[in-house]
């Protein structure tokens, strides 16, 4: 008997500080099909928990948030739950915010204004790349 393959959904985190950009930002990634946006926040404390607590596989930063900074989310991110793919998705996109979120460990950097496609592209490539697995 065959085996039902089902690929697994890409269970991705955005964290942004305001709620328009955020609400809009999240019904595009909710479109890239087997994504699904398991949670939002808009400050460093909230988002490091609940990307562990709804176990997010990716999370999507902007670099100024409530309180707090992108740059120490991404560091955070990166010694505590290595795993997680972060994506930076900003509209501060100059050589030394890229160089700082690159030493922080940010795997991906992208210009929200004329980048946004490119970091949709990015996240259906790593949708793609999970494997499917039998049901």
């Amino acid at each position: 008997m065959k085996a039902d393959l089902i690929r697994q959904k890409l269970h991705v985190f955005l964290v942004e500080d305001a709620t328009p950009v955020r609400r809009r930002i999240a019904g595009a990634l909710a479109a890239i099909p087997d994504v699904i946006v398991v949670g939002e926040a808009e400050d460093t404390a909230t988002a490091l928990t609940e990307i562990a607590a709804r176990g997010a596989d990716v999370a999507v930063v902007d670099l100024r948030l409530t309180a707090s900074s992108g740059i120490d989310l991404i560091a955070q991110l990166s010694r505590e739950q290595p795993a997680v793919v972060k994506i930076v998705l900003t509209n501060h996109c100059a050589a030394p915010f890229r160089a700082a979120c690159e030493n922080a460990g940010a795997d991906f950097f992208f210009d929200k204004t004329s980048e946004f496609d490119a970091a949709c592209h990015t996240i259906e490539a790593l949708v793609k790349q999970r494997a499917p697995t039998a049901r």
